[in-house]
């Protein structure tokens, strides 16, 4: 390939022949070497204030500076510096509820009449997200922590003497390092359904992990904190009890239960799609393990 960049081996046996006193001509037989390139690394030894021994002593790096050039620093064009500036407030505008980034889009080329088409445009915006937004991969321990939470869709019962259709609440946990999750329905999210259903997801695991980790639940936590929640007394015993602590997810930070929220969507597609067309009359029928 043109241009390419000889290793520094290469350049040590060129300087060893040359202290030798071989010909360039000698020297790209045995080298497999251009003459030219050979000349090109003389030349430039020639014009460092270096022995032959004092060159070899160096580091690759080292040697590296002295006869590899640098390649000359990128010419970022104005256009890209005009958007790179916009790129901030676009990329919080975007968390907004109706912003989508055709809309931005459209505000930028009125800006920028000269500026980038919609698909470069997107790039620039997905590069930058994923810059701004690092995501450390985590490493879940077998038994270390189960997460727990309520799904946001409910089921309902229907009353058989009335008719009268009551919502139920969906209780989640999930233990991070099998996947195994336990799913259950309830009557509400107060304290006593949530202890309930937390020691059947015990008896279901067959086992009391380290730590609880509910999302900012009133039932579980009393004041939530990005720092330290307080803990509802009630469940704070409950975990006693069982030998086992209870840590909240962080307030607003929703990658914290990205695993129980992934596990609500999974019983969506695998449970409620095959609840739909049947009616439960008695909530002990809709204990789902």
């Amino acid at each position: 390939m043109a241009n390419k960049q000889i290793s520094m081996q290469k350049i040590r046996q060129v300087l060893r022949c040359y202290a030798q006193g071989k010909g360039t001509k000698a020297m790209s037989s045995m080298l497999s070497m251009s003459r030219n390139t050979i000349k090109k690394y003389l030349q430039k030894f020639q014009t460092l204030e270096l022995s032959y021994e004092e060159a070899l002593e160096l580091s690759d790096s080292e040697l590296a500076e002295l006869f590899h050039e640098k390649p000359s620093e990128e010419i970022v064009c104005k256009r890209q510096q005009d958007l790179e500036k916009l790129l901030p407030s676009y990329c919080k505008r975007l968390k907004r509820k109706g912003v989508t980034r055709e809309m931005l889009h459209a505000e930028y080329l009125t800006l920028h009449p000269d500026g980038y088409a919609r698909s470069r445009f997107n790039s620039y915006i997905q590069r930058y997200e994923q810059r701004s937004r690092p995501i450390m991969h985590l490493e879940h321990k077998a038994g270390d922590k189960v997460f727990i939470d309520f799904a946001g869709k409910k089921l309902s019962l229907v009353d058989r003497s009335t008719g009268e259709i009551s919502e139920v609440e969906v209780f989640v946990a999930i233990l991070p390092c099998s996947q195994l999750t336990y799913v259950e329905a309830v009557h509400s999210q107060k304290k006593e359904d949530l202890i309930t259903a937390c020691e059947h997801a015990f008896f279901y695991f067959e086992g009391v992990p380290q730590a609880i980790v509910p999302d900012n639940l009133k039932a579980a936590v009393t004041k939530s904190s990005k720092y330290e929640a307080i803990i509802n007394d009630d469940f704070a015993s409950f975990a006693e009890h069982y030998g086992c602590t209870v840590i909240p997810t962080r307030a607003y930070k929703p990658r914290d239960k990205a695993l129980v929220e992934g596990a609500v969507k999974l019983i969506y597609r695998s449970i409620y799609t095959r609840l739909e067309d049947r009616v439960f009359h008695d909530l002990t029928l809709v204990l789902m393990r």
